[in-house]
């Protein structure tokens, strides 16, 4: 496959996704990759009998599974649509678009933001929404809180649901057209990626025997994310006028946090949107503070939360035409 060829395909799969999204009424990739991880956790756990070491092998295992199967499997739909373009090549656009959450996202943000912006503001209607795109308490929130939910939600998931699957289909286009049609491509590097992202959502976490089975899961996810990341931090600063800076402010503000990649990305949105985000979340019954990014500036209003997600669009699409214009 030529690399304009690639790129075509990704294009077409990436307005599709702009179009349309995941309608919640199809079946979708990341709930059988979902249903497997779950099986692989069945068999695999009672094997561990909650040994540290077992469990950090059996996460290995599960990741190096999950990522064969992913893999295999857009290779399979890669290779139909070269026996068979016709029939084939519509579902290898819409197996791509799966890959990406653009819209996801933007419905998803939207929907917090609708009954703010309502003339007698509803809050409960706010939190519900909330509570579909993060992970925290949303029970007792206030509007300010709401918001700064909604603005990380829609800084922190641009990277993993739209930036990070888009980088590894556009390296698949690369290795496909550099080393032939045997190649994984876009399909299969984008459900890989997806499947590691699954698998960090699913097991990812540091309580219970998760912080050992979750240990390669995770890594796996920071290391496949940790450069698209800093792209996309560059393309948004490319956006607003100042790329190199707004990469050191995010590098300098995300150093205080665990992960790699997530504040960096939140830090991003917010010098370049110009807001504070961050501060103490509840999860169940536990509170955790989280660092302060953009410190000085005013904390987000919905005009702001609707710059990030415009802001994850422009740099998408700089991003196609930038790719766009290497391949012809």
């Amino acid at each position: 496959m030529s690399l304009l060829a690639g790129w075509c395909l990704v294009l077409a799969a990436a307005g599709l996704d702009y179009l349309l999204g995941d309608p919640l009424a199809w079946p979708h990739p990341v709930q059988v990759m979902g249903w497997w991880i779950n099986q692989l956790r069945h068999w695999l756990e009672p094997w561990c009998g909650g040994q540290p070491r077992r469990l950090r092998w059996a996460g290995l295992a599960m990741a190096a599974t999950m990522v064969v199967l992913a893999v295999g499997a857009g290779m399979t739909l890669e290779w139909g649509a070269r026996r068979w373009p016709l029939l084939a090549t519509p579902w290898l656009i819409l197996a791509l678009a799966s890959c990406l959450a653009g819209r996801s996202l933007r419905h998803g943000v939207t929907a917090v933001l609708k009954p703010l912006l309502a003339p007698y503001p509803d809050l409960p209607a706010a939190r519900q929404a909330l509570s579909r795109i993060v992970g925290r308490d949303v029970t007792h929130l206030n509007r300010r809180h709401i918001l700064r939910g909604a603005a990380e939600s829609a800084s922190e998931n641009a990277i993993d649901g739209a930036f990070a699957p888009l980088f590894w289909m556009l390296v698949g286009v690369f290795i496909q057209a550099g080393w032939g049609n045997g190649a994984p491509g876009p399909l299969a590097l984008g459900w890989g990626f997806k499947a590691v992202s699954t698998m960090d959502s699913m097991v990812g976490y540091r309580h219970g025997q998760l912080r050992w089975l979750g240990t390669a899961p995770a890594r796996l996810e920071d290391f496949m994310v940790w450069l698209p990341c800093r792209l996309a931090v560059l393309s948004l600063g490319m956006v607003v006028g100042r790329p190199w800076e707004l990469l050191v402010l995010a590098e300098a503000d995300g150093a205080a946090d665990l992960s790699p990649n997530a504040s960096v990305s939140m830090a991003a949105y917010g010098h370049a949107v110009g807001v504070q985000l961050g501060g103490r979340n509840r999860y169940g019954q536990q509170e955790r503070d989280k660092p302060l990014l953009g410190v000085g500036y005013p904390d987000p209003d919905p005009a702001m939360v609707m710059a990030m997600v415009n802001l994850t669009r422009r740099g998408l699409l700089l991003w196609l035409v930038f790719i766009g214009l290497l391949s012809l």
